[in-house]
This record gives structure tokens, sequence and C-alpha cells, in this order.
């Protein structure tokens, strides 16, 4: 069974559209943070409860434990894209950037509009120097949440490395 903020009726999905045509920075950002806890709740209490210990653990830097319920969280669910993001990000943190790269996949495949997975994989085409692949990942993060400041900054920056600039 498909967690609540993983499926298209979802309450995630509507702030997503908002969030594409929000006005004002300050709007996005309150959507933003809708999204996130929207993502979060999984509707199982097994779920939730490993997921935020998951999430305690990575803010502790316990990438190991972080990792651990993660991993239990997607063997019970493996449908919440937010565990798949989250397992990513440790993976990433911890340089096993292949494997980062396959959870934050798996999460666009099961969330396609998951900004934070396609922030995940700008980060890692960066650190590998894949500068095209990077701004690409940017530049559809700015698709979904055109008042991302991180996307802005890091499209304003790699245009003119990869695209040259006008003269």
């Amino acid at each position: 069974m498909s967690g609540l903020a993983d499926s298209p009726i979802g309450p995630a999905q509507k702030l997503l559209d908002k969030l594409a045509v929000a006005k004002t920075e300050h709007e996005a950002n309150y959507l933003y943070e809708d999204i996130i806890a929207a993502w979060l709740n999984s509707g199982g209490p097994t779920v939730d409860i490993l997921m935020e210990r998951g999430i305690d653990a990575h803010s502790q830097d316990n990438l190991a434990l972080a990792r651990d319920m993660f991993d239990r969280v997607i063997l019970i669910e493996p449908d919440i894209a937010e565990a798949w993001y989250r397992r990513g990000v440790v993976f990433y943190l911890d340089g096993k950037y292949d494997q980062a790269i396959l959870d934050f996949e798996q999460a666009l495949e099961l969330e396609p509009r998951h900004f934070e997975a396609w922030l995940g994989l700008a980060a890692i085409f960066e650190a590998v120097e894949h500068r095209e692949a990077a701004l690409n990942a940017y530049r559809q993060v700015l698709k979904l949440f055109p008042h991302s400041r991180h996307a802005k900054q890091s499209v304003a920056r790699l245009e003119p490395l990869i695209e040259g600039r006008a003269l």
C-alpha cells in the first residue's frame, strides 16, 4: 500500500501544484514546509516513527543508524519516495554517490516532482564535475520550485561555465 503523501491524490500533490506557481518567495517557503511535512506523513505509525528516528539520527551525524532506519522504512513501505530520498542523502554524505543516485532516481520514479531529489542529483553531478547534468537538474528544480534560492544561484553560476557568456 502506498503512503498517502505519495499517491496521486495525496496532499503533497495539491501543494506541489501551488508551489510551481507561487507568487512570492515567502509563499513558496510556506508551501515548501507543508510539502516536506506531507512527504514525511506516511499514514502509518510504525513507518512514521522509523522516519523520525532516521531523521534524528541523520541530524546527529549517525549515518549508520539513519541508513538502518530508512532501510527499514523501505522494506516495510517501498512506495514512500521520501524514504528513498532520505536514504539517498545518507549515501551522498557517506560518499557513496552511485547508491545515492539510485535512491534519488527511485524517489523520482515514485514522485517525479520531488525537488529535493533533483537537488540531490544536482549536488552529485557537480561533485563529479558533470556540470551540464547538474545544470539540467537545477533547471528541473526551478520548474517545480521556481523560488528555490539554491537552484537559482546554481543555475546562475553554471550557465556561464557551460553555455558561455553573452558578448
